[in-house]
C-alpha cells in the first residue's frame, strides 16, 4: 500500500532514475569502453612479458601468458584478450619482501600506489604491506600471497612509459 502512494504522488519518478547529466557520462564511458579495454590488455600483455625477463623479477602471473594454466580459457572465452591484472614477484633476499616491496612503489612516478583495480590510470600495490598486512608470513603463504608480491592494475598510458617507471621502480630495489 506504502510503495502505491508513494509511485503515485505527482513528480516523483517511479523507480531509480540517473539524472541527465550522469546518464550523459555513462552513455560517453560505454561508447568508448571497448577501445580502452582493448589498450588496457595489450599493455598488461606487454608489460607482463617484459617483466618476465627482468632480472629483478622472480615470477610473473597473468593470464594472458602462453604457459599461464588458464590461458586456453581466456582465448576461449576473452578472444585472447586476458585482464589488466599483472602480479609479480620482486627478487630478492628471504625475509625481505616487505622492504622491497615498499622501496618499489615508493619508486613509482606514473603507476599510482592505490589498491584499486580496473582503471585507466596505472595502479600498483604491495598487498603484503597494504590490504594483507595485518597477516602473518604463515598466514600470507595460506592466502597465496607472498611478501615480494606487487599488484598492478594496468591502465592506458603509452606502453614505453609504463615499461620505463617500472624498470626505474626495480632499479631502487
Amino acid at each position: 500500500m506504502a510503495v502505491r502512494l508513494i509511485a503515485a504522488l505527482p513528480g516523483v519518478p517511479p523507480g531509480n532514475a540517473a539524472s541527465k547529466h550522469n546518464a550523459f557520462l555513462i552513455l560517453q564511458g560505454i561508447e568508448t569502453l571497448a577501445l580502452r579495454l582493448d589498450r588496457i590488455s595489450d599493455n598488461a600483455l606487454a608489460l607482463a612479458q617484459h617483466l618476465r625477463n627482468h632480472p629483478k623479477v622472480s615470477w610473473v602471473n597473468y593470464a594472458g601468458l602462453e604457459d599461464h594454466a588458464d590461458h586456453a580459457l581466456v582465448r576461449k572465452y576473452l578472444s585472447g584478450k586476458a585482464s589488466g591484472i599483472v602480479t609479480f614477484g620482486v627478487k630478492g633476499a628471504a625475509g625481505e619482501g616487505r622492504a622491497r616491496g615498499a622501496r618499489f612503489l615508493d619508486a613509482l612516478q606514473l603507476f599510482t600506489r592505490l589498491v584499486n583495480i580496473g582503471d585507466v590510470r596505472s595502479l600498483a600495490t604491495h598487498p603484503a604491506s597494504t590490504t594483507h598486512r595485518q597477516l602473518s608470513p604463515a598466514e600470507l603463504d595460506k592466502a597465496c600471497v607472498g611478501e615480494d608480491t606487487v599488484r598492478l592494475s594496468v591502465g592506458i598510458e603509452h606502453i614505453d612509459d609504463l615499461r620505463a617507471d617500472l624498470d626505474q621502480a626495480l632499479a631502487a630495489v
